[in-house]
């Protein structure tokens, strides 16, 4: 485990920038954090940093949005509203064995579903809640994983 404190949605979006050419089809980030902590923010530099030109929003009433045109698929899924744990029905994994990314925000509420391995970064504000300053945490549940936290945050 490894956090890093950011000062700027900028900041943040660089970090899913810098993870973006480390990850392959199949690989599986994991996002918690409070409503506004930047997890979307997060997502749309991990697209940026994947090639992909549209516009990432948070995928809260459609669950999961599905994003093209990059090195590789990127599937964003907020799944805030199963915290009945009604994510059974939506598949979720055929998307963590496809052929893109998936990033999970909220995965609390599926984790049954959840595949053994991936990479979990919690969001923390600090300060008061107007601040943009906030603290990543990364987790990774194998080597590989691991292995790219020390990339993307150094040793």
């Amino acid at each position: 485990m490894q956090s890093v404190k950011v000062k700027s949605a900028e900041e943040t979006m660089q970090i899913g920038k810098r993870l973006a050419p480390l990850l392959s089809a199949g690989d599986v980030i994991l996002l918690d954090g409070d409503l506004g902590a930047g997890k979307t923010t997060f997502t749309k530099g991990l697209g940026e940093g994947l090639g992909i030109k549209r516009s990432i929003k948070s995928p809260t009433f459609t669950i999961i949005r599905e994003y093209s045109g990059g090195r590789l698929p990127l599937y964003h899924m907020d799944v805030y509203r199963l915290e009945d744990g009604s994510g059974d029905e939506l598949g979720l994994d055929e998307y963590f064995n496809g052929d893109g990314v998936s990033v999970v925000e909220w995965s609390q509420f599926v984790e049954d579903t959840l595949p053994q391995n991936y990479l979990k970064i919690s969001f923390q504000r600090l300060d008061n809640e107007s601040d943009s300053k906030r603290r990543l945490t990364f987790t990774g549940t194998s080597e590989r994983y691991n292995r790219i936290i020390n990339q993307i945050l150094g040793d």
